[in-house]
């Protein structure tokens, strides 16, 4: 088993609002695994942990272009909010989510290669490095085309969303800030991904065996927060956020629109930001030291 240092214990810590020891505890059940050790917690903390889990580190913007039926969403990375706000650089994010809708690139390494300004984009992202003085990232974007209409929506610069659709563009609209605002995984229950399912079945079925009741009880218990899980996080299930008497579905049939699809980037999101706290560390290290 690998050893279960400080910053180990302090990353869970971080991801997760838990106790340090109880971090500590997870880590040496989970034999380092960070995932699974997060999984533990979830299980003994309830949702405590994965609202924590969902904060986000890293810093960067999203930005959108869209014309007609053509469109694209993109993440561009920094490593401070400060240069976030910076001008020279939402005009980079602006002009690459143009260039992606435009030229179609197959990824970052060929959307590097296109020009903007009489320069290649990797040029020109090298060069603003330069100017600001801190480092810049293509993470990663998504481009758009085909018969269905696009609405966008962007939440300062942090959350970005795309939605396509046939019917009434309000209502287009309306989907795409209640996305941005709930965050759904997928349109319906059927399309959640199975791998996000059997997570939540797992953590379900651990905390029902930890109530002690017979085994068709808590199998019952089990199925109830699998479903009560699949209609939080699924689009057409969830509870319209401009009025929660009715589903988004609901709401749509109403309004005599389709909603195809959506793609939702949140900066940062999945990206560990490194941070150089010295106080923190010492902590982490003493608390660790404690629980041997």
């Amino acid at each position: 088993m690998s050893a279960i240092t400080a910053s180990m214990v302090a990353e869970l810590r971080a991801k997760t609002d838990a106790p340090m020891m109880e971090c500590k505890k997870a880590l040496t059940e989970a034999a380092g695994d960070m995932v699974k050790a997060e999984e533990l917690l979830r299980v003994k903390l309830g949702s405590k942990a994965s609202k924590a889990a969902s904060r986000v580190t890293a810093e960067g913007i999203v930005a959108a272009h869209i014309d007609g039926t053509i469109g694209a969403l993109i993440e561009v990375n920094c490593e401070t909010d400060f240069v976030s706000k910076n001008d020279d650089f939402l005009a980079f994010g602006k002009k690459l989510a143009e260039l992606v809708a435009a030229r179609n690139p197959a990824d970052v390494a060929a959307l590097s290669a296109l020009e903007i300004d009489g320069a290649t984009v990797e040029a020109t992202r090298s060069a603003l490095i330069g100017k600001i003085g801190e480092n810049l990232a293509i993470r990663r974007f998504k481009r758009f085309a085909g018969e269905a209409k696009l609405a966008s929506y962007l939440h300062g610069t942090r959350i970005g969303v795309v939605v396509e659709y046939s019917g009434d563009d309000v209502a287009a609209k309306d989907v795409a800030m209640h996305v941005a605002a709930m965050k759904p995984v997928a349109l319906s229950s059927a399309d959640v991904p199975a791998a996000l399912i059997a997570t939540e079945r797992s953590v379900a079925t651990a905390k029902a065996a930890e109530s002690g009741k017979p085994a068709d009880i808590v199998a019952k218990m089990v199925e109830g927060s699998v479903q009560k899980y699949l209609k939080e996080v699924s689009l057409f299930n969830q509870s319209f956020v401009k009025n929660d008497k009715q589903t988004v579905e609901q709401m749509l049939k109403e309004r005599a629109t389709t909603v195809k699809g959506f793609t939702m980037f949140v900066v940062g999101e999945g990206i560990e930001k490194k941070t150089d706290d010295f106080a923190a560390e010492v902590a982490a290290q003493v608390a660790a030291a404690k629980g041997q």
